[in-house]
């Protein structure tokens, strides 16, 4: 597919994977719209860290997918739809299960309609090896059950069945991408690596994690946006679900001690209660099984877990003015 000129649509283009995919698509030369949740602050939330140059040819479309009058609006004259935007934190699930489940299925369904009116070239849905659950089996592939163990989880199964029954029904072409866990730059401390490497840049005088035993499976976020575009090109993606992620698992108590020796900091970690999972709830494992991605997309991280923290690490520290190191962020 060549992007130049290409009318795109990007959800949640203001979050973490979905501005470093906005800003990229940019650079391919497509024209892009970005869909962002609306406030009175006219603030497009991550997309505010691009360089002025590059957020001046994006055209921002503030408002909110549950609206599908909104929605439906956004997706005019468009030729692919990447559907990042959803509510991602589990913790915050726990707290207002409806809301998480009103953004992220209805919000889909209303994505699905309008991309079905308009008739759009291809549609790319962000799932997330959250709908997994805990592994019972290793690696996990496509086939892998699909286990609700968070009201976060449950809607993600649903916003996937959602997709998946368009293409199905109506021919819509859709694509489903599932990344394990993405890290990188500009990614909140809501997610586990901001917030270790935070508290070690920081005179605080321990890390405070939740449950430091569970295991999952990183990919570097510009390795995840390169499958993001290979998937909107290659015509063997519509009608699949492709997970994205390394075929490497590793514990959040050993991610603490490799930033620790790379930042040659020496602290002790300490666990919150608040911070730990529900037990029926905590996904122990994830490691994901990469052999799809690799035979129909030709794709593959190409930077190492160690090589993501270094950049990851002088990027936060470059930018400790956007943290609240102080407030646990759910």
């Amino acid at each position: 597919m060549h992007w130049n000129g290409k009318s795109i649509l990007i959800t949640g283009a203001g979050g973490f994977v979905g501005s470093h995919l906005t800003e990229h698509m940019v650079e391919h030369g497509a024209r892009v719209r970005a869909f962002v949740r609306y406030n009175s602050r006219s603030d497009w939330g991550l997309l505010e860290l691009l360089p002025k140059q590059k957020l001046k040819e994006i055209e921002v479309f503030p408002g909110d997918l549950r609206n599908s009058e909104a929605v439906l609006r956004a997706v005019q004259k468009t030729d692919v739809i990447f559907h990042l935007g959803s509510l991602i934190a589990i913790p915050y699930s726990y707290v207002h299960p409806r809301e998480a489940i009103e953004t992220n299925v209805i919000g889909t369904l209303n994505v699905m309609s309008a991309a079905r009116e308009i008739g759009v070239e291809r549609v790319i849905h962000t799932s997330t090896s959250e709908v997994y659950g805990t592994a019972r089996y290793v690696p996990m592939d496509e086939k892998h059950p699909l286990q609700g163990q968070s009201p976060y989880s449950a809607s993600k199964i649903g916003a996937d069945m959602v997709a998946e029954s368009f293409h199905r029904s109506f021919d819509l072409p859709v694509s489903i991408i599932r990344p394990f866990n993405t890290f990188g730059p500009r990614q909140s401390a809501r997610a586990v690596i901001p917030t270790i490497i935070t508290q070690v840049l920081t005179p605080v005088p321990q890390i405070t994690l939740g449950s430091i035993y569970p295991t999952r499976d990183y990919t570097y976020v510009l390795d995840t946006v390169g499958a993001f575009i290979k998937m909107a090109e290659s015509k063997d993606s519509i009608g699949e679900i492709i997970n994205i992620g390394s075929g490497f698992d590793i514990s959040i108590g050993d991610i603490t001690k490799k930033i620790l020796a790379l930042t040659g900091v020496s602290k002790q970690i300490s666990q919150d209660a608040k911070r730990i999972r529900p037990v029926k709830s905590e996904v122990e494992r994830l490691c994901c099984d990469n052999a799809k991605a690799k035979r129909l997309l030709g794709w593959e991280p190409r930077i190492t877990f160690e090589e993501g923290l270094q950049k990851t690490i002088q990027w936060i520290s470059a930018n400790m003015d956007l943290y609240k190191v102080d407030l646990y962020n759910i």
